[in-house]
């Protein structure tokens, strides 16, 4: 975590120092809201990673529920209560389908989700009929949870998605942190076999693990599409699952599982919308370079922070033999 953020505050600095633009006030609030949504995204793909997991439906999950809330309420006429309701409970279940498809009949993760991948994105685009979903001008109040904002003073305001990123991480937290089933998430990804045989149920933590997954790409999913207002199946959330892997990664939480923290994944989110942020701010890095940039800073931060992390854990085992 050390890492990533000193990764933030230097790539913050340099492209402060680079673009007049980027400490204005119209530029952070953005980058705020932005770093909020994708945010959302990597805290639910955490829970999943720390048990030794992954999930590439992100992306395609953001969409189906991106178009599907325009397309009931205006197309359909569904009440919002129901229409959010509904989606959201759909992700949730979809999710942990996920998680029962891998526990009970011992699918691959990657297989599994790959599949999700591919289905939801091609159900979001055959219910459509392929066609743009927006709101048509209406539904104002609902579309304030996802473009509204919270003024402190003249010209300063707090985006309306960190007052949700603020709730999903603060209850991640407490439960990754203070709660028993925090701790089996962990055990689970640091030895699973272990934790099998102490008598604990593995499968429903990973169900579990998989449908906070599910449910944290539908609220992610429905916040974006009311903060943009509208939302193309083709490319809607297209490579935000990776946008949220990469966010935990460079959090500090394992592809190998049994590491991680929520304030990390916070950070690492920060510092790909400060990146991408950067890349558009900047004239002399070409936009179409943006994801060749990104993936060599995520990768400098990565074996930056690995590094660190090799030499505190030396140091303290020399530490040890010494007081010996």
């Amino acid at each position: 975590m050390l890492g990533v953020g000193g990764l933030l505050f230097g790539a913050s600095f340099l492209i402060a120092i680079a673009s007049p633009h980027f400490l204005t006030a119209f530029n952070l609030e953005n980058l705020v809201r932005r770093s909020a949504l994708f945010g959302i995204l990597g805290v639910g793909v955490s829970f999943v990673i720390i048990t030794g997991g992954i999930d590439l439906s992100i992306g395609s999950l953001v969409c189906l529920v991106g178009v599907l809330t325009p397309w009931l309420l205006v197309e359909q006429g569904v009440h919002p209560v129901v229409a959010v309701g509904g989606l959201l409970t759909l992700s949730l279940l979809l999710g942990v389908l996920h998680g029962v498809l891998i526990t009970r009949l011992r699918l691959q993760p990657f297989l599994v989700t790959l599949c999700g991948l591919l289905i939801y994105r091609g159900l979001a685009r055959g219910i459509t009929g392929d066609q743009t979903q927006g709101f048509e001008g209406g539904f104002h109040t609902l579309r304030k949870l996802g473009n509204g904002r919270l003024p402190l003073f003249e010209g300063v305001a707090i985006p309306a998605p960190f007052l949700f990123l603020v709730v999903v991480a603060l209850l991640a937290a407490l439960l990754l942190g203070r709660t028993i089933w925090g701790r089996y998430l962990f055990a689970i990804g640091r030895n699973e076999t272990a934790v099998r045989y102490s008598g604990i149920d593995v499968d429903r933590m990973k169900i579990l693990a998989y449908g906070i997954c599910g449910f944290s790409s539908g609220l992610g999913g429905l916040l974006f599409v009311l903060d943009v207002g509208s939302a193309q199946p083709v490319d809607f959330g297209s490579f935000y699952e990776l946008y949220a892997i990469a966010a935990a990664v460079l959090g500090g939480c394992s592809l190998r599982g049994g590491e991680g923290t929520i304030l990390g994944v916070l950070l690492g989110a920060a510092v790909m919308q400060v990146l991408q942020n950067g890349i558009t701010l900047i004239d002399a890095i070409p936009n179409n370079v943006e994801y060749a940039v990104i993936g060599a800073v995520i990768l400098f931060g990565v074996i930056t922070d690995e590094s660190v992390r090799r030499v505190i854990a030396r140091r303290r085992g020399e530490g040890k033999v010494e007081g010996r």
